[in-house]
């Protein structure tokens, strides 16, 4: 139950940035719900997957990919481009906090008279699992439309 919970609590506020996103990307009105579901749904999915201990690059990665395969659904049936949908879905998953604290941690090392191994490793820690979330979310983003607009069959 408390697992339950959490996902709806996670779910409704990652919705709400995925429509602010939305609305400064200029998406029409009618197609917003669709932006929050899709953020509400791989927002959630993600905190599932980190709940069962998948580290959290693979979670966003397979997140991603969740809602571009989502948004596919959604513009097919709507016949608007899938991006539409799907840029403003993945802005909740962004990495806000590692690549705040790589940046702390690295102004603290250049305010320093001599190098730091706990700040160097603060920054070399945070700085790489911000670049690793960043392409999971551009790779698992783009992964389903590449298999699905394929003109030539994969075998």
């Amino acid at each position: 139950m408390n697992l339950a919970l959490t996902l709806l609590n996670d779910a409704f506020f990652s919705a709400i940035p995925a429509v602010g996103f939305a609305m400064v990307f200029n998406v029409p009105k009618r197609f917003l719900p669709y932006c929050a579901l899709a953020g509400a749904l791989g927002h959630s999915f993600r905190t599932l997957i980190l709940h069962f201990g998948l580290p959290i690059e693979w979670a966003t990665f397979a997140a991603a990919a969740m809602v571009g395969t989502v948004t596919i659904g959604f513009a097919k049936r709507h016949l608007a481009p899938p991006l539409l949908y799907a840029v403003a879905a993945t802005i909740p998953m962004i990495p806000g906090t590692y690549a705040f604290n790589t940046v702390i941690a690295l102004v603290q090392l250049t305010a320093q008279s001599q190098v730091s191994p706990e700040l160097t490793g603060a920054v070399i820690s945070n700085g790489l699992k911000t670049v690793f979330i960043l392409g999971a979310l551009s790779v698992g983003l783009a992964l389903p439309s590449l298999l699905y607009f394929r003109t030539r069959p994969i075998i």
